[in-house]
């Protein structure tokens, strides 16, 4: 150790924690650093009293009586006031970082990540490549990921970044990150999932915001023309364009008999402009129609039937593989009204998609 060794770099190396390569980790680290050193000093002054009180009150005499202590009003103030006090610190850090890290920026990357025993499956958003095990992602960029998963609850942990997220079949859940050193980072399934679980690893590659564009770039020219095959039960191995993909689920599983796509009442509600819409439910609710809406309607359209329509939809659990239900998704948020922004988390890494024309 130097003597230049920060506090920080001190605790970090105690604690032996990897080096912070997000802007998630020092928050988390802090919470951390945090906790420990007021537990530690709490404990280390519990035991100091423990000691000073056994010898100052230990019996000096067989007939010695045990005597009444009335502590004062004040004292239990302190008693109490002070634990209380630090238990607040700890909830009001971890309470607004809980907040920040729930709470994914606009402009963020959508990258859909799919699970199964024992392998990640990453699928770009908009026009963006697939892959098997290696996530690409720019430095200084935020990154969205949406996942779900084949078969179990897997889950889904950088320890470079701090993330840690359960990824649970039949439904989506998501977290986001954004790197901030270039390199290449361990994922981790951090849930047991079978006999292979500890050998489930997947690494994420962070690249310059430049290299990520060109590298990006040279995937897109390299699938212009867009090829499905049979990928089994979890769904095809595809290149292309997840949107354009979406459709052609949407065209196969029949999703356009019942839902338009040019803002015509139909017997669902139409898919333009759906995405992120505010709905409202038969109960009165209200729901945003954001990725875990869309996927669990898929699921379970029952679940939440919105005003003036019939429950009527057949559920696709079972016959939509996790891929297929993300290019659904995809689709559905790229039918936009001509003319409206485009959705924000696209702006910065893809260009526009056009809504696609009701035929």
């Amino acid at each position: 150790m130097n003597g230049n060794l920060t506090f920080e770099e001190l605790m970090r190396r105690l604690l032996w924690l990897p080096e912070q390569n997000s802007t998630f980790a020092p928050r988390i680290d802090h919470l951390h650093y945090f906790v420990i050193t007021v537990t530690m000093l709490a404990s280390l002054v519990t035991g100091i009293l423990a000691v000073v009180f056994l010898f100052k009150y230990r019996q000096r005499s067989q007939n010695q009586s045990t005597p009444i202590v009335v502590p004062s009003v004040k004292f239990e103030i302190v008693v109490i006031g002070l634990p209380l006090f630090f238990f607040l610190l700890w909830f009001v850090q971890g309470y607004q970082d809980y907040v920040w890290y729930t709470t994914p920026p606009e402009d963020a990357m959508d990258v859909y990540v799919m699970a199964k025993k024992w392998m990640w499956k990453f699928s770009y958003g908009g026009e963006g490549p697939n892959a098997i095990g290696t996530l690409h992602v720019p430095a200084n960029r935020p990154v969205r990921l949406l996942m779900t998963s084949r078969d179990v609850i897997h889950s889904f942990f950088v320890p470079d970044f701090r993330i840690k997220q359960d990824v649970i079949p039949g439904r989506y859940t998501e977290t986001w990150f954004e790197a901030t050193k270039p390199g290449r980072y361990q994922v981790f399934c951090s849930q047991y999932c079978g006999t292979w679980h500890s050998q489930m690893w997947a690494e994420v590659v962070v690249m310059p915001g430049p290299e990520f564009d060109q590298w990006l770039l040279d995937q897109r020219k390299g699938q212009l023309s867009a090829r499905v095959d049979s990928g089994g039960d979890d769904g095809p191995e595809f290149h292309g364009s997840l949107v354009e993909y979406g459709k052609r689920v949407a065209m196969a599983e029949g999703c356009v008999k019942c839902h338009s796509l040019d803002g015509e009442p139909h017997i669902g509600p139409t898919w333009l402009d759906l995405y992120d819409k505010k709905e409202t439910l038969e109960n009165g609710e209200t729901v945003i129609a954001d990725e875990a809406y869309l996927t669990d309607s898929m699921i379970d359209p029952r679940g939440k039937i919105v005003k003036g329509f019939k429950p009527v939809m057949p559920t696709y659990k079972g016959r939509l593989a996790a891929p297929d239900a993300a290019a659904l998704v995809e689709f559905i948020k790229s039918l936009r009204t001509p003319g409206l922004e485009a959705v924000p988390s696209k702006e910065a890494i893809y260009e526009p998609v056009k809504p696609a024309q009701h035929r």
